[in-house]
């Protein structure tokens, strides 16, 4: 019997646990899930007669270990920063890796053990990172196999709420990692725009107003650039491209009023000074804007302070103890007021635009992806990081993918099978192309 081994049973990791629970019931396989929470692992295996749920504190070694020794596969959903402790592992039991999450320099540092191991490891095989690459090969491979050239490219997703669940003035709702929802930016962009490199620092990257792109059947959205695009200049084999940039979306006044919330400081995680003096969330509050200038820099008050008050930063109850930054402030109230109802629906957008040239004509070829969730559990966002990750470890199990190395998902032998299993389970790409003029 094969052993699927998933670390991590948090929000995004609902529709993954559903997949291969079926997957493992249909192949006489075994899944094992692992969460500090056991209550919620068993709350999410119920109905799947091979899953097995265990309760686990990942920064053990020796119950790491012997799980990592049994399976076949392992997946992580952990913390970014605990996956190493999970890939090290999977190295010296020479088991293979999947994950959603970037592949950082340590995770790169494996590289040449994964190789002599002839082990397989995929990174970035969620959704943005994950789908946005799939989704994008795909059509980068289809314009260069036509011989064309391609001269710009700008890929978009965000995580939102459905338009029929929107009821809050930052039009947003928390249907992931909230501490990554306050540190969305803060290591700036760098980008390529019309040949020249735009480096953006963390407190202008939700300045622009002027992000603005027109998603088909959904209407405007504002963007914000994603991390270092430049990296993927060279993954996506696009040397000499004029213009490559990835954004995240939001809704317009979400950037509006997040813009004012990093440059106050109210991102800070270095402020301890700051907070300690700090008893209620309004005297926290005024004291920041103080300390930035209030709103000489701005004319958004109004809409501002219904945002603020929305979060409760001006009521006058007492800032919990423990609190260490505004970062853990900040993350404290967005949990308590951006949550999602249990009937409200998420939405997943995604959109590539690319501009190429082919037989001395100029093209524009638009794919767009729309999600939405089923309700506060079965979320769109559950759906697009997890279905990936479950259809990858089923196709290695099943001998599907004969890859090994550190890969990300931009090879044709992982992102063919894995989308069209995707438009499946209704996750699929609409295209449009029109000349330019």
């Amino acid at each position: 019997m094969k052993n699927i081994l998933l670390f991590g049973a948090g929000k995004s990791a609902t529709s993954l646990i559903a997949y291969l629970g079926k997957c493992s019931d249909e192949n006489d396989w075994k899944f094992v899930v692992c969460d500090s929470d056991l209550d919620l692992v068993k709350s999410k295996i119920i109905g799947f007669k091979n899953a097995v749920a265990k309760s686990i504190n990942v920064t053990e070694e020796v119950n790491r270990h012997e799980l990592i020794e049994q399976a076949d596969i392992v997946i992580s959903m952990l913390p970014a920063a605990l996956h190493f402790l999970v890939a090290k592992d999977c190295v010296l039991f020479s088991k293979n890796l999947l994950t959603a999450s970037y592949i950082d320099d340590s995770i790169q540092s494996l590289e040449k053990e994964i190789v002599e191991k002839n082990l397989l490891f995929i990174g970035e095989m969620g959704l943005d990172p994950g789908i946005d690459h799939m989704s994008a090969m795909k059509m980068i491979h289809k314009i260069k196999k036509e011989g064309g050239k391609i001269l710009s490219f700008k890929s978009h997703c965000g995580g939102l709420v459905a338009p029929e669940s929107d009821d809050n003035p930052w039009h947003y709702k928390i249907t992931w990692n909230p501490a990554n929802v306050v540190s969305a930016g803060s290591s700036g962009a760098s980008f390529l725009k019309n040949n020249e490199v735009v480096q953006i620092p963390y407190k202008e990257i939700f300045a622009h107003e002027e992000n603005v792109v027109d998603i088909p059947d959904l209407g405007p959205l504002a963007f914000y650039a994603n991390r270092d695009s430049l990296n993927y200049i060279d993954t996506y084999d696009m040397k000499g491209i004029q213009t490559f940039i990835r954004t995240t979306l939001r809704y317009p006044a979400f950037n509006k009023g997040w813009d004012i919330l990093v440059n106050a400081g109210f991102t800070s995680k270095d402020d301890f000074e700051f907070v300690k003096d700090c008893k209620t969330f309004n005297e926290w509050f005024q004291l920041k804007m103080n300390q930035w200038g209030g709103f000489s820099k701005t004319n958004r008050e109004s809409e501002f302070m219904e945002q603020v008050d929305f979060l409760g930063m001006r009521n006058d109850e007492l800032i919990p103890a423990g609190m260490k930054n505004s970062a853990g402030i900040l993350q404290y109230l967005l949990e308590n007021s951006l949550i999602m109802k249990p009937d409200d629906k998420d939405m997943i957008v995604m959109l590539h635009e690319l501009d190429y040239e082919i037989g001395g004509m100029k093209k524009n070829l638009i794919g767009s992806l729309i999600v939405k969730g089923k309700d506060q559990l079965h979320t769109a966002m559950a759906q697009t990081v997890g279905l990936p990750l479950g259809i990858a470890a089923k196709l290695i199990l099943q001998n599907q993918i004969h890859l090994t190395g550190l890969h990300i998902p931009v090879v044709e032998e992982i992102y063919n099978p894995v989308l069209k299993e995707l438009a499946q389970n209704g996750i699929q790409f609409s295209e449009f192309e029109k000349d330019i003029s």
